[in-house]
């Protein structure tokens, strides 16, 4: 995906999670997320967006955002930790507008702080943050009953992004030997091939042989590798345990934020 095609994921499944917000309510439970409500949800979002737009705008070559307090330097009126409960929807959709603003007005050769291999900054940015809201837009929606299916091109993105970017920075992995799993988004057909080692994991956009695969449209694939659902909606062949070890074990983890 182009980065201006995830800049404008970020407007779409922003407003997407509003709706769903404002049909659930902020006391709803989100269910796969445990332990937040609606109204975290969206606080983290609100923060999240403030945190990425605050290095694309400072040109950040570090992550100087240690403190919530440090976002209000940028934007006073939106570094605002939290609005009451009848203004926290609005604060979010401002929050957004203005990650839009600072994604689409910033420059192709962006020199700014990255964490997750990518083409350039510009990029890292954009795409990480696309698929923050859109998974949280799935989040929300689960929670009111009414979740829509992803596009194939955005959903495997998304299964890109987290097997061969966020994946290969794990340090270790719970098998006693090497394994693989091979992830295939059947409507795309894009294929993934995960080696799993007590040490870490390695992905290759390849295919292979492996200890279970794991087949689907993309968008039942990325929730599945997000683990979001069930995996009621993919074939799974081969060693269900294994499935089940990657369910069990890779988090996405931020020191600033709570575990996802």
């Amino acid at each position: 995906m182009e980065i201006a095609q995830h800049i404008t994921v970020i407007d779409r499944e922003g407003k997407r999670l509003v709706d769903a917000a404002e049909q659930a309510g902020l006391d709803a439970d989100i269910d796969t997320c445990p332990g937040w409500t609606m109204r975290d949800l969206v606080r983290h979002l609100s923060e999240i967006h403030l945190w990425a737009a605050a290095h694309v705008a400072r040109r950040a070559t570090t992550m100087w955002v240690d403190d919530l307090a440090e976002l209000t330097a940028s934007w006073p009126d939106l570094g605002v930790f939290w609005p009451k409960d009848d203004a926290l929807l609005d604060h979010y959709l401002r929050t957004n507008a203005n990650l839009v603003r600072e994604l689409e007005g910033a420059p192709a050769d962006l020199d700014a702080m990255t964490f997750l291999a990518a083409p350039s900054p510009l990029e890292m940015w954009a795409r990480r943050q696309a698929h923050e809201v859109a998974v949280h837009r799935f989040d929300a929606q689960h929670a009111a009953g009414t979740w829509t299916s992803f596009d194939p091109a955005l959903a495997s993105d998304g299964i890109d992004e987290l097997l061969t970017a966020f994946a290969p920075r794990v340090t270790a992995f719970p098998v006693e030997d090497t394994r693989a799993m091979l992830v295939h988004a059947t409507d795309t057909d894009d294929h993934w091939h995960v080696t799993l080692r007590p040490d870490g994991i390695a992905t290759a956009r390849d295919d292979g042989r492996a200890d279970v695969v794991v087949r689907g449209r993309a968008s039942d694939l990325y929730l599945a590798v997000w683990n979001r659902g069930n995996d009621d909606d993919i074939e799974v062949a081969g060693d269900r345990d294994l499935l089940q070890t990657w369910h069990d074990s890779h988090r996405i983890r931020w020191s600033h934020v709570r575990e996802r």
